[in-house]
């Protein structure tokens, strides 16, 4: 840690703490959950961070996992099992929310789940009312990171990103849009093209707006087809996934990396769908994916 560690002292307001809220013992590591002041966001958020037994010795490998719509911090944490293989390999796994929250933050009007809360895309909104706290592009690259980097035992050097459906567009175009930043990335059943799919296309022009170049910066296809730097690469996508055909297109995405002769590893994972119980039958493949990178 570094040595303005933040003062960990429960009941102090978010501007002035790092609030654990709490800490469950897993695999001879540590869950975390912490709550904070995102000076990007405008609001309060939660993260929650495992540390591996190795983090006792000493500063671990770190791996950020990105959830999907009306996720949270938590999901990943508690449905995943990913804690044995994390302290198998000795990597930390620091699991954002998915959006910014609170009653001042923008919802969707009609309430549906595939935009406003839970519903962050991470992507930086530049329309109104959205704006002023949907900036999670820059919370995921910036914010959180330097946060993790100053109070926990993680190596900044060595640094992966993951995650699942809106988390796996954002862990694919996040490491894409940062060469050298990630020493890999992986994902599950990513929504590989969001400018063309309804999902992508709804947020975009709420939170984007009708420049559909700007839209492109956030598209994985559109990425590779652009020329994104290579880098190891994990997708993997369940055939009995009921959003494949309409919002995820792998097919796109496998098209783009054959057509930019981009090296990426894409599995076709039989008779699975898009539930967590498809992410924990591979998730232990996926850290062992990443624990080579890192090594």
């Amino acid at each position: 840690m570094s040595d303005q560690t933040l003062d960990l002292t429960p009941g102090q307001t978010p501007d002035q703490a790092l609030e654990q809220i709490a800490a469950n013992r897993s695999f001879g590591g540590q869950q975390l959950r912490y709550k904070h002041w995102s000076a990007t966001l405008h609001c309060e958020m939660n993260f929650s961070i495992y540390l591996p037994p190795q983090a006792q010795q000493g500063p671990v490998p770190v791996l950020y996992w990105l959830s999907g719509l009306t996720c949270t911090d938590e999901n990943f944490v508690q449905k995943a099992g990913a804690q044995q293989y994390a302290a198998e390999h000795g990597i930390a796994i620091v699991c954002p929310d998915t959006s910014p929250r609170g009653e001042a933050v923008a919802d969707d009007p009609d309430g549906a789940y595939d935009m406003g809360l839970g519903a962050g895309f991470y992507i930086n909104a530049s329309q109104q009312p959205w704006a002023q706290h949907y900036q999670m592009y820059s919370y995921i690259v910036d914010e959180l990171p330097a946060l993790i980097n100053a109070e926990f035992p993680v190596d900044a050097s060595r640094i992966s990103i993951s995650g699942h459906s809106m988390g796996g567009h954002g862990a694919l175009t996040i490491a894409l849009k940062n060469p050298g930043r990630f020493q890999s990335v992986s994902a599950f059943a990513p929504i590989c093209s969001p400018v063309s799919c309804p999902w992508g296309e709804k947020v975009f022009s709420h939170y984007l707006g009708d420049n559909r170049d700007q839209w492109r910066q956030h598209d994985s296809v559109e990425l590779v087809k652009a020329g994104a730097a290579a880098m190891p690469v994990l997708v993997d996508q369940g055939s009995a996934d009921s959003f494949l055909e309409q919002q995820l297109h792998t097919g796109m995405l496998i098209d783009a990396a054959q057509e930019s002769a981009f090296p990426m590893q894409i599995r076709m994972q039989e008779g699975y769908d898009h539930s967590y119980f498809f992410i924990a039958s591979f998730i232990g493949e996926h850290i062992a994916f990443h624990a080579r990178a890192l090594a």
